[in-house]
């Protein structure tokens, strides 16, 4: 039987607003990137999360970003590489703070399972070397402080996937279901035409071939071959619910089982 993880952009309240329908989104994913204070979050929102990842028995995972809240995260930025390893380091433990404060709340609260970099830390480190291996020493810190290793979420056959395994971690190769692609298997930036597909017929055909044949048409019609391990619909695309309950419901119709691979 065909697997396959579904994420998604979770806990990313920005200036005091949500900006997804979490608790609805945590039912239909398996995995959920959340964010870590950065580019949005703090530690409320962070707690919540831990507290819903454990009543849906969703995979938490951190979701660290460049300093930029007043973009989101979403603007590329040049930073020095020993700021940007402790800017992660501290979403992080930030994060695993927010999950140690639960467990001795609650008594049971999901772990830290795996790192996803956000918006323009995504983009960047998929080529940049440099920033990519200041986010991987800050992965093996906190991988280090946990006492087990944390895999790394992130684009296939980036450098972000070469950096991760040559420090010995894994890498889990991700692909958009509700983002264009283009035919270099890059993102199309998020200001051009074909950035967002919000098509529900759309975002399922593409989820079922990713799984099934490997393959995504880019926004030029081109075929694209990802080889993806787990599959995002981000939680503040327009319609993010639908779309993810299409998806989720068109892949256990495929027969493709949901699970984490963490």
């Amino acid at each position: 039987m065909a697997q396959v993880d579904l994420n998604s952009d979770l806990g990313e309240v920005w200036r005091g607003v949500p900006t997804a329908d979490d608790d609805a989104m945590f039912a239909l994913i398996t995995s959920a990137n959340i964010a870590c204070g950065f580019h949005a979050g703090d530690d409320a929102s962070m707690r919540d999360a831990v507290r819903r990842s454990t009543a849906h028995g969703v995979s938490l995972g951190a979701h660290p970003s460049y300093r930029d809240e007043a973009g989101f995260g979403r603007r590329d930025q040049d930073v020095p590489v020993e700021v940007l390893e402790t800017d992660v380091l501290e979403q992080l433990r930030a994060l695993q703070r927010a999950v140690d404060e639960v467990g001795e709340a609650d008594g049971v609260g999901a772990p830290l399972a795996y790192v996803k970099p956000h918006g323009a830390l995504y983009n960047r480190i998929a080529h940049d070397r440099d920033q990519a291996r200041a986010v991987v020493r800050a992965v093996v810190t906190a991988s280090e402080e946990l006492g087990r290793p944390l895999p790394v979420l992130g684009m296939p056959g980036s450098v972000i996937e070469r950096e991760t395994l040559a420090a010995g971690l894994r890498f889990v190769a991700e692909a958009f279901v509700d983002r264009g692609y283009r035919s270099d298997g890059s993102l199309v930036p998020r200001d051009a035409p074909g950035a967002l597909v919000t098509d529900e017929t759309a975002a399922v055909d593409r989820a079922v071939s990713l799984v099934l044949d490997r393959r995504i048409s880019s926004v030029d019609g081109a075929d694209v071959e990802l080889d993806a391990v787990s599959l995002c619909v981000h939680g503040d695309t327009p319609g993010a619910v639908s779309l993810a309950m299409a998806v989720r419901a068109a892949l256990l119709e495929a027969g493709v089982e949901l699970v984490a691979p963490w």
